[in-house]
């Protein structure tokens, strides 16, 4: 094939790329490319140097041959893992048998007629070729290496495509991107607020937003009617896989409509994110459940319905029982339940390791059973048990020989919750192929404690959905909020909001919030809510929860471009960190001797001096 003579003014006119190199086919054969971007490996065969080539969008071997002079000898040879460089040359066909059919570019190859370097690199901290374990400190700390791995690379895409989809479907419902304050005042939300000192007002504190929550409520008074946003959030809270003290959620509110409006909503914007990441779901709505319903047969109100092993309640098979274990738990009002673990095929230790793991998660004892051939039950309490109980906990457990069913006695708060988690232990699938939405609603308007106390499960501007319950028997109150579980994850929640201020004020009151309290918060919205309030409901939903699971990955960390660690600490800038005594004096800010004397003891020093 005839080639057109190399255009050398390319590099001449500034631009440094003209095409991504992982975007090269075998329809560009022929073509003249400039490339810019990462030697990722190196390989020297017989004086002809060969490198693949990196950019965002992906790879492409790079032919060097020294006879043909695509840079100085020594600039070729001292070519080294990670130099960024640009590439002008032409596309090739690869010779017969150095095709590489795992390369999407395997087909081409590049063939340079000049080559720069554009920066050097020092040699790296950890390979990034993806194909060895490292530490997560040591990635967090070069967390920009990092980024040049295809995990991580893999990962921000599909963050950045999931929100794109987010803003689609929320542009076509016809709703309005509005930015509400980060600099806000102090509220309950459920978790510590993150607070921020005012140097123009010592002694005084902004909050960084839990949420938008009050703000896109003002919206529906302003008569926005339809608001989201993707939303920066943050809360001073215990950290877990799934949880950052800063995280981003889709934050939409809708006035003149409700719980139905929201939960389809949501359904589109779901859909939407799992078909543009490259997943399937089935046209059927998405399961929606109970919060009582989901604690009776799944012992969590963040169910994984990917698999069914339900909870059961065996309670009346024992209502005459000789086992005392059972008998007395039933006297003090407690239950007895079970689940169908399946075709475990455990040996007596696997047996016992359950009872410990049910232990572990706060119970007193577990049972187990095994269904034998002849449909008998095998077990440690199985003398103490008559055959009618027998033959009623494995009709009640639709046993089958080969089952293992497992059986807990306890308050029944406790049951649910133990069984809840060893039918995850036993049960849950591995990997995500199959997603399983479900719409939790009708949880509670408040938690109820081991002492009787109650605290409010929701934020408390969620609307009960009957008033008088909430006054009479708040402990069985339910209210009007929703979450969105997949595949036993919580994603999202929300509520239909309370638009009444004599409401808000009685929700207060039953919740313990004085007026006083309660005008001296938030007194500012409490006025709001007396200017022709619309009824109004919404919805927020994490993006790193979500994204994460659909990319398999097990901890949000892997789709945060910059998150901190299990600890809240920031390895790659050092935060948190101390400031100087100048910065918090100016904040009128002293720091606690006890905290000072602690600082000395970890430093194993005297006590830090005033430029501390």
């Amino acid at each position: 094939m005839a080639q057109e003579p190399m255009n050398t003014d390319l590099m001449k006119s500034g631009l440094l790329k003209t095409t991504g190199a992982g975007v090269l086919r075998e329809h560009d054969l022929g073509a003249e490319v400039q490339l810019a971007g990462w030697v990722a490996r190196r390989r020297d065969h017989g004086g002809v140097i060969f490198i693949d080539l990196r950019d965002s969008t992906g790879f492409v071997q790079v032919v060097l041959n020294p006879e043909e002079a695509p840079a100085p000898e020594d600039v070729l040879h001292g070519l080294r893992i990670e130099y960024c460089v640009q590439v002008m040359g032409t596309v090739r066909q690869r010779p017969e048998g150095t095709v590489n059919p795992d390369l999407p570019t395997g087909a081409v190859e590049v063939v340079a007629q000049r080559l720069r370097v554009l920066s050097t690199s020092e040699p790296l901290p950890f390979p990034l070729d993806g194909r060895t374990d490292i530490d997560e400190g040591l990635r967090l700390q070069y967390r920009y290496l990092d980024m040049r791995r295809d995990r991580v690379s893999r990962n921000l895409r599909a963050r950045s495509k999931a929100i794109r989809a987010m803003r689609n479907v929320m542009d076509e419902q016809g709703f309005l991107e509005v930015e509400t304050p980060t600099l806000i005042a102090s509220t309950p939300e459920g978790a510590r607020d993150m607070l921020v000192p005012s140097r123009l007002r010592q002694g005084q504190f902004y909050a960084l937003p839990q949420s938008p929550q009050l703000f896109k409520q003002l919206l529906m008074i302003g008569g926005v009617e339809r608001y989201y946003q993707i939303a920066r959030c943050y809360r001073d809270e215990d950290f877990r896989a799934d949880r950052q003290v800063e995280f981003t959620q889709l934050d939409f509110e809708g006035a003149f409509w409700g719980q139905e409006e929201v939960l389809a909503t949501i359904e589109l914007v779901a859909r939407r994110v799992v078909a543009d990441l490259g997943h399937s779901i089935g046209p059927d709505p998405f399961v929606r459940m109970t919060y009582a319903e989901a604690m009776e047969s799944y012992g969590s109100d963040k169910p994984d319905v990917r698999f069914d092993m339900k909870i059961v309640d065996l309670s009346e098979a024992f209502t005459d029982t000789d086992f005392k274990a059972f008998a007395g738990v039933l006297a003090d009002g407690g239950s007895v339940r079970g689940i169908n673990g399946g075709q475990l095929g455990l040996a007596r230790a696997g047996l016992d390791a359950l009872v410990s793991e049910a232990q572990d998660v706060g119970a007193k004892g577990l049972v187990w059973m095994v269904v034998e051939d002849d449909g008998s039950l095998r077990s440690p309490v199985a003398k103490f048990l008559s055959d009618t109980e027998q033959a009623d906990i494995a009709s009640g457990l639709s046993a089958t020989p080969g089952d293992t069913l497992l059986i807990v006695a306890d308050h029944t708060n406790t049951v649910l919750d133990v069984l809840g988690r060893m039918r995850l232990h036993v049960g849950q699938p591995d990997g995500h192929d199959e997603l399983a939405f479900v719409f939790v609603v009708d949880f509670p308007v408040f938690e109820v404690g081991e002492d009787g106390a109650l605290s409010p499960a929701h934020h408390p501007f969620t609307a009960p959905a009957d008033l008088d319950a909430l006054v009479h028997a708040p402990e069985t109150a339910v209210s009007k909020a929703y979450d969105l579980v997949l595949n036993g994850s919580e994603l999202g929640s929300g509520s239909v909001r309370i638009h009444d201020a004599a409401m808000q004020a009685k929700v207060f009151e039953v919740m313990g919030i004085s007026d006083e309290d309660a005008e001296g918060r938030f007194g500012w919205f409490l006025e709001a809510l007396r200017y022709g309030t619309p009824p109004h409901a919404g919805f927020a939903l994490g993006v790193a929860r979500f994204v994460s699971i659909l990319q398999g990955e097990p901890n949000i960390r892997e789709v945060i471009p910059f998150p901190k660690t299990q600890t809240g600490a920031d390895p790659l800038t050092g935060s948190p960190s101390r400031v100087k005594k100048d910065q918090l004096e100016e904040l009128g800010i002293c720091v606690a001797p006890d905290v000072v004397a602690a600082w000395a003891e970890e430093a194993d020093s005297d006590p830090p001096t005033t430029d501390t």
